[in-house]
This record gives structure tokens, sequence and C-alpha cells, in this order.
């Protein structure tokens, strides 16, 4: 991801264009854009009325934070386990040398 430049990208999300302006690639921000828009359609179920538009942002931002938070948690339980799996090499490593 570039930081030091502004890029500025124009995406659509769900049928709508939006200019994003960030320090990201803009392959990254597309990338993103797409993103939120797939989780849009998938809980889109009809007919869209500018009220509809706004209950599917939050089913998909509900959808899309969901996913950050498991991802959380499952990065979590895997450097807890990283850390007793250390723990354990060490005390071997130290058992190992004071014999």
């Amino acid at each position: 991801m570039n930081t030091t430049d502004n890029n500025t990208v124009q995406v659509t999300i769900y049928g709508k264009t939006y200019t994003i302006k960030g320090k990201a690639d803009s392959s990254y921000i597309s990338g993103v854009a797409n993103y939120v828009d797939m989780k849009m359609r998938e809980v889109d179920d009809g007919p869209n009325t500018a009220s509809a538009e706004g209950k599917i942002a939050i089913l998909a931002g509900m959808n899309i934070t969901d996913e950050l938070f498991s991802a959380r948690q499952e990065s979590e339980k895997l450097a807890n386990r990283f850390e007793e799996r250390v723990q354990a090499l060490t005390e071997l490593i130290d058992e190992t040398l004071s014999t």
C-alpha cells in the first residue's frame, strides 16, 4: 500500500459513482469498493428505494464488520497458540541447556 501519495479513484458502489481520495494504491481502493459493492448486492432482496438502499448499506456494513471481528478473533487465537508454542520451546531449550 502506497502511503506517501494521495490517489483519487472513481469507483462504483451499488450503481452509484463515488470519487475516493486516499493514500492507498488505486487498485487497493478499487478492490475495497468492489468488496463493499459485492456485500451490498449479497443483502439486496428486491426493488430499491432510497430507504432500501440505506438498509442494504447497513446490512452490508454489519456483514463486513462481522467478517472483520471474526478475522481479528482468529488472529488473536493464532497469536496465542504461537505464543504458547514459543513458551514451550523456550522451556524445552532451557531444560536441555541446564542438563
